[in-house]
């Protein structure tokens, strides 16, 4: 199992920057899939989560309304949209998959926050005012 983070970077205030997450080494719609961050002196947070089976999405308070999550099935990947970027969404983002595979419907709902045991490295995000 594989998972790796690419698109961080350094962007204005209001800014907007994409997130990837390739997947191997499972189907890739047999488990769910959440991003998490992580801010410099704070907890882990999760931030989204996807069920690739059903389209269904779930997001924190913190990033509803301007991170989309959407997933490119036939290439084993998962986006994250980052729009209207603020100074408190720098952080190092992380794609993982949850712990218990694909359930049904409304896994996201049923799971939030996701437990995560696969992670990748990470792809640093900074937002500069």
């Amino acid at each position: 199992v594989q998972l790796v983070e690419s698109g961080g970077g350094s962007v204005q205030v209001g800014g907007s920057l994409r997130l990837t997450c390739a997947v191997s080494g499972y189907r890739f719609d047999s488990y769910a899939l959440s991003w998490f961050r992580q801010a410099p002196g704070k907890e882990r947070e999760g931030i989204s989560c996807i069920a690739m089976s059903e389209g269904e999405t779930r997001y924190s308070h913190s990033v509803k309304g301007r991170f989309t999550v959407s997933s490119y099935s036939s290439k084993n990947i998962v986006y994250l949209q980052m729009n209207d970027l603020k100074s408190d969404d720098k952080a190092v983002y992380y794609c993982a998959r949850p712990v218990s595979s694909y359930s049904g419907p409304y896994y996201c709902q049923k799971f939030w926050p996701v437990e995560a045991d696969r992670w990748g490295q990470g792809t640093q995000v900074t937002v500069a005012s």
